[in-house]
């Protein structure tokens, strides 16, 4: 089999499909990344006018369980608020991206709501969270399993026209991420002392996903890592 990829390749799709859904964005656009966080998306919006938003409040530990980064930078926030509640007039952004952040809102319906509010008739809603994701980010870690269902209701029902939905990797794809997150989870969590047997299972647990997914005919709609999400919003 060529090149083992499979379970790899979460964060790379979703940054290349930001990178050229923020350049179909016209310049000089008023952006707003909402939960910005680290602020990794702005290097793909120097065409537009950035305005980073974020509670601030995550130090890199939260409660020490889970999955956790151990540190976290906050540095050239804009604007410091909860994301339900932003300090800015109706109708002041052209543009909003929240990527990766529902899963760490207590009622993500309710930032829906704010954005409805923030962005101009006709602007863009960017949004990418995970369908499936283990804990992270622990305390600030409330939910998953955004469904496309869940998108077209919610949205729909606060003014906006959904443009696109398109899912991240696949059935296999998840499957295979977690095999090879294995080694790390059992050493934290398990007594239970490996052996050569079961790496060597795992390999082959691996290239068979990888089989699959290479032929894979639209297993995402049972599992996949999220969904990459574009809207509009409707005239008021």
């Amino acid at each position: 089999m060529k090149n083992l990829t499979v379970g790899t390749i979460n964060d790379a799709p979703r940054v290349e499909w930001l990178k050229k859904t923020l350049k179909k964005i016209p310049k000089g656009s008023r952006i707003l990344d909402a939960g910005a966080g680290e602020q990794q998306f702005k290097k793909f919006c120097k065409h537009l006018k950035y305005v980073s938003q974020d509670i601030s409040q995550y130090d890199g530990h939260g409660d020490n369980t889970g999955l956790q980064t151990n540190e976290w930078d906050f540095t050239g926030i804009d604007i410091i608020s909860d994301i339900v509640d932003i300090p800015e007039s109706d109708s002041s952004f052209d543009a909003i991206m929240c990527t990766e952040v529902f899963e760490h809102i207590p009622d993500p319906v309710l930032a829906i709501k704010e954005f409805s509010r923030l962005i101009k008739s006709g602007g863009t809603l960017i949004i990418t969270a995970p369908f499936c994701s283990i804990t992270h980010f622990a305390p600030e870690y409330f939910s998953n399993g955004f469904s496309p269902y869940y998108y077209q209701k919610n949205l729909t029902a606060h003014g906006f026209k959904v443009k696109e939905i398109t899912p991240n990797g696949n059935y296999f794809e998840y499957l295979a991420q977690e095999i090879r997150r294995l080694p790390e989870v059992a050493k934290k969590y398990s007594t239970y002392n490996d052996s050569l047997i079961n790496i060597l299972a795992a390999k082959k647990m691996l290239q068979m996903l990888q089989g699959f997914s290479d032929h894979d005919t639209g297993s995402n709609e049972l599992l996949c890592f999220g969904y990459h999400v574009v809207a509009k919003r409707s005239s008021k």
